[in-house]
């Protein structure tokens, strides 16, 4: 959680956290700590909110932590005795590792007449944030919820283009999610791994809990002359980024391209504010990804499984011309009882690459512990063939034997269980000639 309270620590307003349970103060942000005298983190440590922001022995009256709801801001104006302020006052909670946080931003509105264009302001900013975060959270899928706030904060913010990088495991970024203003160009499928050495700077600043603020693009041209390169050419003339931290690791970052300059001062805050249910989106939607490759995967050879192939089928076109391949992996308990189950894996595994090499960009699944099916929908027949005699070859060059029992279809619409089962017995055909030629018994040996 450090790393999110560092999100406010160069902002204008006064930003603190407390502890909802205890009312400990967990954070104060620089403005925070020199308008109460503080010099470190550390001399505020063990102190209570009440104690310091309201010079109270006991919590204030007019604590609202009950009313607190975590993606929304309440926000309401207060004077300060102590700091002798009118403040304009926007609270909400967070949860982690099941403790819950108080956040309070606190805005000095200046003059009388600012104050009233100040409040409207960001009434109305927070008010669209509120809806798009109500919106988000009624989607089904966290890719979903992304992608619908990123829709609001852009119109919120004014921007032409809000989105998303994460880092790939190539080291560079990968723009992962976009939104795009009426007759801006997308530029997502541009910006695939982008190489690490562009936002080099921006990672710099990350790593010391730094956003990014370009107010003139021309500002960077000669300090950071690759990224200029890359926002030049996507017609970028100002920003604001904010990193992505998961464990205090900065994993990516989101932001806003070319904003109203009276609203860079919001898209900084909000943004910032924001990261939180941005990341928290990412970590749901990793977690379903992580689920849905369980479910859907075969973990030894990482191709589909049982419930993969009947997606597979049931998502199919109709009226195709189509092969399917059953194999079964022989003398596999033989392995397992002889060399021990890791041999045994090597086998399936070695097989399965034979399968991946000769049928690859078609479905392949594992519906068995020693048995492989392939689906190769829109092959003519004559293809069909010549990949089974590949397979074969490909297969004695490896060393591993395969019973295969194929069989080609016109029509799709034969069914599939049908075409599968047919294959099915042509394999248990192959794999009883293999036995007879080898003068072996296979239920005995």
């Amino acid at each position: 959680m450090k790393k999110i309270w560092e999100f406010f620590e160069n902002m204008d307003e006064l930003v603190y956290v407390s502890d909802i349970e205890n009312y400990d103060l967990i954070y104060m942000n620089k403005k925070s700590r020199d308008t109460y005298g503080f010099h470190s983190l550390e001399e505020m440590s063990g102190k209570k909110c009440y104690e310091v922001l309201q010079n109270c022995s006991t919590p204030c009256s007019i604590c609202n932590n009950h009313e607190l709801k975590e993606g929304f801001f309440k926000e309401w104006s207060y004077y300060n005795p102590i700091l002798d302020k009118y403040m304009i006052l926007k609270d909400t909670v967070v949860e982690e590792n099941g403790r819950k946080y108080r956040i309070e931003l606190a805005v000095d509105p200046g003059k009388q007449e600012q104050r009233g264009n100040m409040l409207r302001s960001y009434q109305n900013l927070e008010a669209m944030i509120n809806e798009g975060l109500r919106v988000a959270l009624l989607k089904k899928t966290p890719s979903q919820t992304l992608e619908v706030l990123l829709e609001h904060l852009g119109k919120a913010l004014g921007g032409e283009r809000v989105y998303i990088f994460e880092k790939n495991k190539e080291g560079g970024d990968d723009n992962t999610y976009e939104w795009v203003a009426n007759g801006v160009s997308p530029e997502k499928e541009n910006l695939q791994n982008v190489p690490s050495e562009v936002c080099a700077n921006w990672y710099q600043n990350f790593s010391i809990g730094k956003h990014i603020v370009i107010k003139n693009i021309e500002d960077i041209r000669e300090k950071d002359p690759l990224q200029y390169e890359n926002l030049k050419r996507q017609d970028i003339h100002s920003l604001v980024v904010v990193p992505l931290y998961d464990d205090g690791e900065a994993i990516g970052f989101y932001g806003v391209d070319n904003p109203p300059k009276k609203s860079l001062e919001y898209a900084s805050n909000m943004l910032q504010i924001m990261a939180h249910f941005i990341i928290s989106s990412l970590r749901r939607r990793n977690l379903i990804r992580t689920l849905q490759d369980m479910s859907y995967c075969d973990q030894l050879t990482k191709i589909g499984n049982r419930h993969a192939m009947n997606d597979y089928i049931e998502n199919m076109e109709q009226n195709q011309c189509l092969g399917i391949v059953y194999c079964d992996v022989t003398g596999l308990k033989q392995t397992n009882d002889r060399e021990g189950h890791e041999a045994g894996d090597r086998l399936i595994i070695n097989s399965c690459e034979s399968m991946k090499q000769i049928f690859d960009g078609y479905g392949l699944f594992r519906i068995g512990g020693d048995e492989l099916l392939a689906i190769c929908t829109q092959m003519e027949e004559s293809v069909f063939a010549e990949k089974i005699e590949q397979l074969k070859k490909d297969l004695i060059e490896r060393g591993v034997h395969m019973a295969v029992g194929a069989v080609w279809e016109k029509d799709s619409l034969a069914g599939m269980d049908k075409l599968i089962s047919e294959a099915e017995k042509r394999m248990y055909k192959d794999k009883s000639e293999y036995y007879k030629a080898c003068g072996r018994d296979r239920r005995r040996t």
